[in-house]
């Protein structure tokens, strides 16, 4: 086991999962998210970058295992990202050891770091809200609904809060607020894709940017995604996704001779350094 405990929270790692606990005083994306386990098979790298005051972890995902990220599309803030971790000056040894314990299990296992076609983790926890601006987005699993604040421009107010069954949404899209322009959470409907302004729309939010708590629009647009079914049914919950095979057991002495062959036969091809196959190696030989 090989953990970090810092102001900005807590980054565990047990061979298979990573697991990642919020400080209490963080960006409210975070807060809302909470604790997160992040499967072994869903990571495509980790680094640590240190500076004057300690440092940064950052999680590198593969491309489309987690649906914050796919509905947050590269927009979100470091503060609200939930795979970075602030790092105090005297923690940056753990931090270091933590990626080397990373990286040396995504080496065994040869987990690619390529895209995949299905979320590997399973979103927001239901029922979720967010938004502001003009209004708040809840989502229950079932049903999307926008309620309107004083600040709705009137003819939004006027129609009342709308409701959106999940098997009507074709799509949801989240923008922050960026300098003087507005952001908006979008949903749209029978294939169609609204060019109205976010602020006279009856299925969009208008967000200001002016909360950190705006930000949290993207937890529903992610949950939302994560329950929406696509042609190509690419947004499945966890516990739908296919099951990783079965880490080897210590006991497994088989399948970790094997995998000390295929090393060497990686070391051979000039895939691996010798320095990567040694602290390959290495790693191997403690579990036998």
């Amino acid at each position: 086991m090989a953990d970090i405990i810092s102001r900005d929270g807590t980054w565990s790692f047990d061979g298979d999962t990573v697991r990642i606990v919020p400080g209490s005083k963080v960006h409210p994306v975070r807060q809302e998210l909470g604790e997160l386990a992040v499967p072994l098979h869903a990571v495509a790298g980790v680094s640590f970058e240190p500076d004057r005051k300690g440092g940064r972890l950052r999680l590198r995902l593969r491309t489309g295992a987690c649906p914050v990220l796919r509905a947050a599309d590269g927009r979100l803030k470091d503060a609200a990202d939930p795979y970075q971790l602030v790092v105090e000056k005297d923690r940056t040894g753990v931090a270091e050891y933590l990626v080397d314990e990373i990286r040396n299990a995504l080496l065994i296992e040869q987990v690619p770091d390529g895209p995949v076609d299905r979320f590997l983790l399973p979103g927001p926890s239901l029922p979720v809200s967010g938004g502001g601006g003009d209004g708040t987005a809840s989502f229950d699993g079932e049903t999307v609904r926008l309620t309107w604040n004083w600040k709705a421009e009137e003819s939004k107010a006027a129609g009342g809060a709308v409701t959106l069954p999940l098997p009507e949404v074709t799509g949801v899209r989240w923008m922050p607020a960026i300098g003087l322009e507005n952001g908006s959470l979008r949903f749209d409907r029978g294939g169609s894709v609204s060019a109205s302004p976010a602020k006279f729309d009856p299925y969009s939010l208008d967000l200001w940017g002016l909360s950190k708590r705006e930000y949290t629009a993207v937890l529903v647009a992610a949950a939302v995604l994560v329950r929406m079914p696509g042609p190509a049914e690419p947004a499945l919950p966890l516990e739908a996704a296919p099951a990783p095979g079965p880490a080897p057991s210590a006991d497994d002495h088989d399948v970790l001779l094997r995998r000390l062959r295929e090393l060497g036969e990686l070391r051979a091809a000039g895939i691996l350094t010798d320095d990567e196959f040694a602290v390959a190696k290495q790693a191997v030989l403690k579990r036998l």
